[in-house]
């Protein structure tokens, strides 16, 4: 073999390996990336019931129910057209409150019904803990003007 050739061999090679690799690291990340749907996009997409789901929206008002003797949560996820009803058994976060955004991961029993695992609630850049906020005062940090 030419040195020519051992050359044209290791550049062949080195291109099937990086395309592979290259392959692989996209089939996986297509897999783990999760996304939510809206509930718009949860009723028109096609979803099979008992697929685990993300779906994000707004805490509908008035909708909130705690059975206090199961310790269930039932409330109701919007948007500007659509409503999916969630029931949660767990500890809600601190941040969720009706008329804010919250994203849900759970399992779909029917098209317009899920039963969260997971209920996350989403705050604005606004936010800040109680506890650092303390700190921020006590070291005379709080709302200076920089």
């Amino acid at each position: 073999m030419s040195i020519r050739f051992q050359r044209l061999l290791i550049i062949i090679i080195s291109l099937i390996l990086l395309s592979s690799s290259i392959a692989l690291i996209l089939l996986n990340s297509k897999k783990n990336i999760v996304f939510f749907y809206t509930p718009t996009e949860l009723i028109n997409h096609q979803v099979k019931i008992n697929d685990q789901i993300r779906i994000g929206g707004i805490v509908k008002k008035n909708s909130l129910i705690n059975n206090i003797t199961g310790g269930n949560y039932f409330f109701v996820i919007a948007d500007n057209e659509n409503e999916i009803e969630i029931e949660f058994k767990g500890i809600l976060p601190d941040l969720f409150q009706e008329q804010k955004g919250a994203v849900i991961e759970g399992i779909l029993i029917k098209k317009n019904g899920i039963i969260a695992s997971k209920v996350f609630a989403k705050h604005d850049e606004n936010y800040m803990p109680s506890s650092i906020k303390k700190q921020l005062e006590k070291a005379d940090y709080w709302k200076k003007d920089y």
